[in-house]
This record gives structure tokens, sequence and C-alpha cells, in this order.
């Protein structure tokens, strides 16, 4: 599915600098605990003074604007910091004041300017759904980007999901790839629980070959895969992205997801069932030569032990097991 606007914002850039209209890219590189945007946060800027994304809520944006438009003139960078005070912390939802550091960079050729040519690769990569960290220090305008396993502070962020300053004085961008969230089977569960993957940042898509089950009244405006479930979760290619959960209760379903699932590197696999119907799994499990710490990845009973009962209240479960995985490594 296409990702929202505000999840786009380097492509948002590097399309204004493409179009001839010049472009500017703000993040945020520090702020207070309790900011309405986190470091790592993007807007950019065109030279008309058009506008995507945010850096603080509305709080700073007009004198991020004016920077970035002088920005665009002088090819040179900027680092802002905007004291905020009590009362206008507050406006903008937040509970106390403190201060904000926002990074400004013209896009382009020459100078200090982030190379186009570096704002493309970082572009194709998120495309591609490869991991990439940006890495700049502010001050010399030093740049580089970062795949996994060349740098070790880039490699914690990465695991963290979280952009920062490091103590070397550097500033590094987590751009990990969207977050997916695949569901096999097409039961009363999988209907809040898509709606509230997709309000948490992720891609939902739905497996169930069964059309009466999959259907696009049941389900509007939901990607569906009606193919057998192991074929389409090869086709998906899970990576440590992707959270999948299975709920069909029909073992010639689930089965075969779950075995494609464990020989991924998805990052959850949650299965519906009892412990019974667990304890039976995993006698199957075995049997087709999983070993035990295969078979441990398994949250099963799958969500959080909150005493759910109806189909929201299991998909809360479900949405908060997740998270708390992701989150919590």
């Amino acid at each position: 599915m296409q990702h929202d606007t505000h999840d786009r914002i380097p492509e948002i850039a590097l399309g204004w600098h493409q179009e001839g209209r010049g472009a500017a890219l703000a993040t945020v590189v520090e702020t207070w605990g309790s900011a309405p945007r986190q470091a790592g946060s993007m807007l950019a800027i065109s030279g008309h003074g058009q506008i995507m994304g945010s850096v603080s809520g509305g709080c700073v944006e007009g004198a991020v604007v004016t920077e970035a438009l002088e920005a665009m003139q002088d090819g040179i960078p900027r680092l802002l910091t905007f004291g905020v005070s009590d009362d206008t912390a507050f406006a903008v939802g937040l509970a106390c004041g403190g201060t904000i550091r926002v990074l400004v960079e013209p896009v382009g050729a020459g100078g200090d300017r982030l190379p186009d040519a570096v704002l493309m690769q970082l572009v194709q990569a998120r495309a591609d759904r490869q991991p990439l960290a940006y890495a700049i220090h502010p001050g010399t305008w030093t740049r580089r980007l970062l795949a996994p396993g060349q740098d070790a502070a880039a490699d914690a962020r990465f695991r963290a999901d979280r952009s920062g300053m490091e103590e070397d004085g550097r500033f590094i961008a987590i751009h990990n790839p969207p977050l997916r969230m695949i569901v096999v089977g097409a039961v009363h569960i999988a209907q809040p629980l898509l709606t509230m993957a997709r309000a948490c940042g992720y891609d939902p898509v739905l497996i169930d070959p069964r059309g009466a089950f999959g259907s696009a009244e049941r389900f509007p405006g939901e990607t569906i895969v009606e193919d057998w479930p192991d074929e389409a979760l090869a086709a998906l290619k899970p990576d440590t992205r992707t959270a999948i959960v299975t709920l069909t209760h029909d073992t010639k379903l689930d089965d075969p997801a779950i075995r494609v699932a464990l020989a991924s590197p998805c990052f959850y696999l949650g299965c519906l069932g009892s412990g019974r119907t667990h304890a039976k799994r995993v006698e199957r499990l075995v049997a087709a030569g999983f070993t035990a710490d295969q078979i441990a990845r398994i949250h099963a009973p799958v969500g959080l032990n909150i005493w759910a009962k109806t189909p929201a209240e299991i998909a809360v479960s479900i949405m908060g097991q997740i998270t708390q995985r992701l989150r919590q490594g």
C-alpha cells in the first residue's frame, strides 16, 4: 500500500528538487522527552515555500521555513536551536518547556549542500526496503550513508529504531524499512487488528485462500491475498520489520504459514489458540524437524494476557504484544 505523505519526506524533497523547485530538509536532532515530534522527524520545504511533514507540531515551523529558504539561496546548512517557553510548549501539547534543535540542509550540488546523489541513494534504499542510516557531523557537514554492519553506533540505533546524536558529535538518522503485519485468516479478530495495525504505522496484508472470508465487503480497502498461506508468505518475503499473526484455527492453513514464518527473520510470530492447541502444534513442529529454540519464537496463545474476550479486545492484546516485542527487542 502507499505510505502516507508524512512518511515520505525524503521522497517528496527529492521530487521537488528534481522538478526544479528547490528543496531543503529539516530534521529534528535533539529535543525534550515529551516533544510532539521525536529525533529524526523531518520537514521538507520547497523553494516555493511548500512544506510537508513536521518538526514540532506547528510551534517552530515558520522560523524553520524562513531559514530553509535562505539556506537554499546561500547553500549553507543550519543547526537551529529553539528555546520553547512553558506556555508555548503547552499550546502544542507538551507537559513542559524545553529546547529543540533542528538541522536544515539545502539539497543540491556543491558547497555544503546535501548532495542530491546521496538523497537519491537514500530514497532508493527506502524503496527497496533496505535499512540505511544517514550520518552527518554538524559544523564540518561531513556525511555518510551507513548500512547495517558498517558502524557500531548506527547498528545500535537500527536495533532501537531511534535516530539521535552520538557522543562524537554525529547525528545519525535511521531509515528502517516500514513495518509490516501479515495476518493469516480473515476472521472477526482480523477486522479490528488490521485497523489498529495501520494506526500504529504498519502496512497490513491479509492472507486467506477462502474467498468468502477474505472479501472486500468484510475488509474494505485492505490488501487481501487469496493464495495458500505458505505460498503467499514466501512471495511477501518477511523480514526483520515484519510481524506475522495466524488466526484461522485450521491446521491446514496455519501450519504451512508457521513453518515459513519460523524460517524467516520476522521479529514477531503469534498464533491464535489455547494452550492445549499450541501443545499439539508444538508436537507437529517437532515432528517436522523444528528445534526448541525455533518453536520458542512463537507467541501462543497470542496476545498479552489482559483477559480479552471480544474480537476488538483480543486485537488490542495482540497489538500490545507486538509493540512490546518491537520496542523491547
